[in-house]
């Protein structure tokens, strides 16, 4: 059964606190709907080549956390619908002594990662994206001749579509006058533009967490395409950015990404500031639907009265974790408030803790 975000949370805090003393940490991601058979077999192939370790006691090590791991996928009878990892290894920090842990986690969103690692710690990166991922951006990077429409999640950038032109250089059609090579040149470029507009259509439209669109190129090339309004009104709308680069490859929306960030931290605080804005706001307008009061809190959230739940990350970790374990349970939307802006500060100098109920609470 999948864990809770929360838990996920709690669960990379632990596997991060162990660290090996030597290679032999084992890491496993399994994705959804890959076949567990095929990584028995490869597991069983890294244990054959873990016989030539020469350290008599890491071998032992790295062979027993394997074979703890194909132990368990022969129990798996198909592989969990968002995938499985597996964490393994000897974590004793005693010299000689063996400790083997192991722990085994369905996350609570699609696994995108297949991997086998041996190493001196865990691999996280892969759930610790999850932590991060509430929301996505589009990334569009283009000129006359290519683009590449990408998404970013969290701090992951997945390309979904790699388009070409076919829009020459140059025609050396004998007798053609420039004014027709323009002419010709900019019917294939419009083309082109109504093409790229289409596969945003159907790669965006639909697409419930898109929180905005950025877009990257040259400087006439993403300006024509965005004011010639070739994309649909409400794409056109959630366009957040234009962004002067210089390559439409996979690498041009890494530059994208990275020349971003300000932008993208920008519409975070505003989000956050906003977030903060309406609970001030229900505070005041429905004070018998809303909540400061940690003890009232608790109680509405194990009544599953609560429909938002607000909670600075400067207030005391156990309540944190307390709170956001029980908001989970529930069902209840979960508000991270930080200090970064003056209306968290506010909120944290309230209580550091708020509520929107569902219904009134005595």
């Amino acid at each position: 059964m999948a864990i809770s975000k929360f838990e996920l949370g709690e669960l990379i805090k632990e596997l991060e606190s162990h660290k090996g003393k030597h290679t032999e940490l084992v890491t496993v991601y399994v994705s959804g709907g890959y076949d567990m058979n095929a990584v028995q077999r490869q597991l069983e192939a890294e244990k054959s080549t873990a016989k030539n370790i020469k350290s008599t006691t890491t071998r032992n090590n790295v062979i027993d956390a394997l074979e703890k791991v194909i132990r368990e996928m022969k129990t798996f009878r198909k592989t969990p619908e968002n995938g499985v990892a597996f964490f393994t290894g000897n974590i004793s920090q005693v010299e000689g002594q063996q400790d083997i842990g192991f722990w085994q986690v369905e996350p609570p969103m699609p696994l995108k990662t297949r991997l086998y690692r041996c190493d001196k710690e865990f691999v996280l990166d892969p759930l610790k994206e999850m932590m991060e991922v509430d929301e996505v951006f589009g990334l569009l990077v283009m000129d006359r001749k290519e683009a590449t429409i990408g998404i970013l999640e969290g701090k992951l950038i997945r390309v979904e579509k790699r388009m070409t032109s076919g829009v020459p250089s140059q025609i050396k059609a004998g007798g053609q006058s420039s004014q027709r090579f323009h002419r010709v040149l900019e019917g294939l470029t419009k083309d082109f533009y109504k093409r790229i507009a289409e596969e945003m259509k159907n790669i965006f439209y639909e697409m419930k967490k898109l929180k905005g669109i950025i877009v990257g190129g040259p400087v006439p090339t993403k300006d024509e395409f965005l004011d010639g309004e070739y994309m649909m009104t409400r794409l056109r709308e959630k366009v957040i950015g234009r962004i002067d680069t210089g390559d439409t490859s996979e690498s041009g929306l890494k530059e994208l990404v990275e020349k971003a960030n300000d932008l993208l931290a920008q519409q975070e605080i505003t989000k956050e500031k906003k977030e903060v804005q309406g609970f001030f706001e229900a505070l005041a307008k429905t004070p018998d639907r809303s909540s400061i009061d940690l003890e009232h809190i608790k109680k509405s959230l194990e009544m599953g009265a609560v429909e938002k739940l607000f909670i600075s990350e400067r207030v005391d970790k156990k309540i944190l974790h307390e709170l956001q374990q029980m908001a989970e349970n529930t069902g209840a939307d979960i508000k991270l408030i930080s200090t970064e802006t003056d209306e968290g500060i506010q909120f944290y100098n309230l209580r550091g803790v708020g509520a929107i109920l569902r219904y009134k609470v005595h």
